[in-house]
């Protein structure tokens, strides 16, 4: 059994202050693991939730990739660890163990937005009716961005109607399929994989590691295809783009539907943060959200993770969560800001965001959107560059810096009253400076 070794390879994955805050400080139990169940015991309540909450899939995960079993991972403290008995795990248990699916991912938790719409419809459709509707589906975007949820939710709804699914990493299906060809159990592994009904693969493009694993990769997905059975691919770019893959492997991905999931928009956000909130009985005031979701970038992963430890610290310290106080929890998340910003680049982003021409920003324009445009650029080059008022005037074609300093009141009024603005703008202001 992995024991500490599997906290050693989970310090491998995050980062060192997790590692010397968290799980540090557990141990494991020996004599209350086994193969289907793993203990580990915390020093008291609130750092086990804790650790339960954010760590305890990673855990099964590491186990699964070792032992070929994902075990159910109990974070506990030395006084509750007396009152869990053993349990008897039948067969069907274990194999639904073997499998990365996660109940807590459903459709109905899923976010909805202009970015995700058309993943979300068509991973809908191919739950309702697999091997029939995309076959395959693969859903392509940025880390982060839910496309995992999607996997998951298609899974989860699968298996309540009865499927046989497998969900699985690019990166375990390889680790499986080599164990299995060192150990030569190949019937075993080709039972396995090409009699499932749904087979789920999350990040396939790390298959570009091995020409072998592509080869297997290749045989599974024709055998599963033919008989009808649906295959569903995530990968944070789409075929066309994928560099030391087979031909033949690249175009089958594309035969049935391709769905890309972008970064989501600010509202968007705003309600994944409420939506997490509310499933964790998490409370954060608007300003919060709004500060959250304006400065941790894209990554849904991360926004939860700031949410989580937003709550963790609040609870461990016993204070109220106040904007002051969730901003220095996640201070060390907010990314790298540029040192140098340019007034040419700030038009360009403000822009391509506003859906305008930079040329238009500059021009003598009066329309009310290239206007609204126009003034945040001038407030954000005040706020980013050294330029002065009259530099600025000259820049942008204005009379003198009074007319400057008019443009940043229009600004200053709209932030005042206007909180979503307030959000857009600080969003916007992040991107700009968050380094590429």
């Amino acid at each position: 059994m992995l024991g500490t070794k599997a906290l050693e390879i989970l310090g491998q994955e995050i980062s060192k202050s997790e590692m010397d805050n968290y799980i540090s400080r557990i141990k494991f139990s020996e004599k209350g693991s086994n193969s289907q169940r793993v203990i580990f015991i915390a020093p008291n309540e609130l750092i086990a939730k804790f650790i339960q909450t954010k760590y305890a899939n990673k855990l099964a995960n590491i186990y699964e990739v070792h032992t070929g079993i994902k075990p159910e991972v109990l974070i506990t403290t030395q006084k509750a660890n007396l009152s869990i008995k053993s349990k008897d795990v039948n067969v069907k248990e274990i194999r639904s163990q073997s499998s990365l699916l996660n109940p807590s991912y459903t459709f109905d938790n899923f976010v909805v937005g202009d970015s995700n719409q058309f993943a979300f419809i068509s991973s809908k459709q191919v739950a309702s009716n697999p091997g029939k509707a995309y076959n395959p589906l693969f859903i392509y975007g940025s880390t982060g961005l839910g496309k995992t949820h999607l996997l998951q939710s298609i899974g989860n709804e699968c298996l309540e109607h009865g499927k046989t699914v497998i969900c699985i990493t690019s990166e375990q299906f390889t680790s499986d399929f080599i164990r299995n060809l060192e150990n030569r159990t190949m019937n075993k592994f080709k039972e396995k994989y090409r009699n499932c009904d749904v087979l789920l693969i999350d990040d396939v493009q790390f298959f570009h590691k091995s020409e072998k694993t592509q080869e297997e990769f290749f045989h599974t997905f024709n055998e599963i295809h033919a008989k009808k059975g649906q295959i569903v691919m995530t990968s944070d770019k789409p075929p066309k783009m994928l560099k030391d893959f087979e031909e033949r492997l690249k175009s089958r991905f594309e035969w049935g539907l391709m769905a890309d999931i972008t970064p989501p928009e600010l509202d968007t956000k705003i309600r994944i943060i409420k939506t997490k909130c509310e499933f964790d009985k998490i409370e954060l005031s608007d300003d919060i959200i709004e500060y959250i979701a304006s400065n941790m970038g894209d990554n849904i992963r991360e926004i939860e993770s700031a949410i989580i430890n937003i709550n963790a610290f609040a609870n461990i310290m016993r204070q109220d969560i106040t904007l002051e106080f969730a901003k220095n929890v996640i201070k060390d998340q907010i990314k790298e800001k540029k040192e140098a910003i340019s007034l040419e680049n700030i038009i360009k982003d403000v822009a391509h965001e506003m859906n305008i021409k930079p040329s238009d920003i500059k021009s003598k324009n009066r329309t009310k959107n290239i206007v609204e445009a126009r003034r945040i650029c001038i407030y954000l080059a005040k706020t980013l560059t050294p330029n002065s008022m009259p530099q600025l005037a000259s820049h942008f074609g204005l009379k003198d810096h009074s007319a400057v300093s008019h443009n940043i009141k229009k600004i200053n009024n709209l932030m005042e009253n206007d909180s979503y603005f307030k959000a857009r703008l600080e969003e916007l202001k992040n991107k700009i400076l968050s380094k590429e």
